[in-house]
């Protein structure tokens, strides 16, 4: 399966080094093998292969490779002084890519060494539109079979249900136990596995971590550095509330949502919402890679209960609110509320059954699969 980033990171590869990061198994290592059949010669090294990881100490590696690809590098120490040295005494029509299984911007290593040499792209899983486009189905049968499955290739490709709940068992399990400790040397592996579990049912819901921290008798800090540990290993995203002033939305109760559908712990509705949460965030991440744009995703709730679960905004514009329904084509109250408070942007009730679309003053009602499919990413 091709994805659709490919020639969007070829055309890059001709200009800089290119940062590849996403969640493990998303189909990053598939993307680098496709890239270097069309370049004979290349070469892929993985830093947690020791044979690899000898010739990437040395940098013994076929100097008329025409494609170096980096797997793992992150994990190396002073990684971004030895990748600017890689750069910089590169052959001028070698091209580099690095991929990572985690977010390369969180690395300890201090430093703007890379600075003006790498261009950044993040592999996110399939998304209505690509699964229309690579499996040829309408839209509506691309967003039944991603709520079921998840976007991650493996199981959304999987012949059975039966084998894409094999695979889903033993990614979260192998999440927690190998990249969580290797990325953050936890003493209590136990305590983040059980924070782990109780958020797959929380998603959607403001999160509480003082309340949380009680359940589990650690510190709220304990849990907000549990929290950033599984951001960065693209575990889990959150959403925060949109506000002007940056740092009152950072104190407000985040929301999070999980890259892989498949581990929401919910009915039909949760399941949904985390859908649409992921391809927001698929394309406010694209609009940033692509285009260097200022897009976020954030939610709104005001002091006394109204929230809508979605909002896009453009720099200190909101540009779209987005309330979630399976089927209630009644326009959501709070929605009107921030459509007449918000004017310039698109008010969208998406529905995931729709029987017909419409628009009812401000509010527009969409079917949600058509919607999506629709979407840049």
């Amino acid at each position: 399966m091709q994805r659709d980033l490919m020639p969007l990171i070829q055309h890059d590869l001709l200009r800089k080094v290119v940062l590849l990061s996403g969640p493990r198994q998303v189909g990053k290592t598939t993307l680098s093998q496709q890239l270097m059949a069309d370049r004979p010669g290349s070469q892929y090294l993985n830093y947690d292969v020791a044979a690899h990881r000898a010739v990437i100490t040395a940098q013994s590696w076929r100097q008329s490779a025409p494609l170096l690809v980096f797997d793992e590098i992150h994990k190396m120490p002073r990684w971004k002084s030895w990748l600017k040295g890689v750069c910089d005494g590169r052959p001028p029509e070698q091209q580099v890519l690095v991929t990572g299984s985690a977010r390369l911007e969180t690395f300890r290593q201090a430093g703007d060494s890379l600075a003006g040499r790498t261009l950044r792209w993040r592999l996110l899983p399939l998304s209505v539109r690509e699964w229309c486009g690579q499996q040829h189905a309408q839209p509506a049968q691309a967003l039944t079979h991603l709520l079921s499955r998840g976007g991650f290739p493996e199981p959304a490709l999987a012949e059975t249900d039966e084998q894409a709940q094999r695979w889903r068992a033993g990614y979260f399990e192998g999440l927690v136990r190998e990249d969580v400790l290797e990325f953050s040397r936890l003493q209590d592996i136990r305590a983040m596995r059980l924070f782990a579990e109780m958020l797959r049912s929380r998603v959607g819901s403001p999160l509480s971590l003082a309340s949380l921290a009680r359940d589990l008798q650690v510190s709220p800090s304990t849990l907000a550095r549990y929290l950033d540990i599984l951001e960065a290993l693209f575990i889990v995203f959150v959403v925060r509330p949109w506000h002007h002033n940056i740092a009152r939305a950072t104190l407000q109760s985040p929301k999070v949502y999980f890259y892989d559908n498949g581990l929401v712990r919910g009915d039909e509705g949760l399941r949904f919402e985390n859908l649409v949460a992921c391809h927001l965030l698929k394309q406010v991440q694209w609009q940033q890679d692509s285009r260097g744009s200022a897009s976020g995703l954030h939610y709104i709730r005001t002091k006394d209960g109204a929230e809508v679960d979605f909002v896009l905004s453009e720099g200190e514009s909101l540009t779209h609110l987005i309330e979630c329904k399976l089927s209630d084509a009644k326009p959501h109250r709070a929605l009107a509320r921030f459509a007449d408070a918000w004017p310039e942007a698109q008010a969208v009730q998406l529905l995931r059954e729709c029987q017909v679309e419409a628009d009812l003053g401000r509010i527009q009602l969409r079917a949600a699969a058509d919607w999506l499919a629709h979407l840049q990413a």
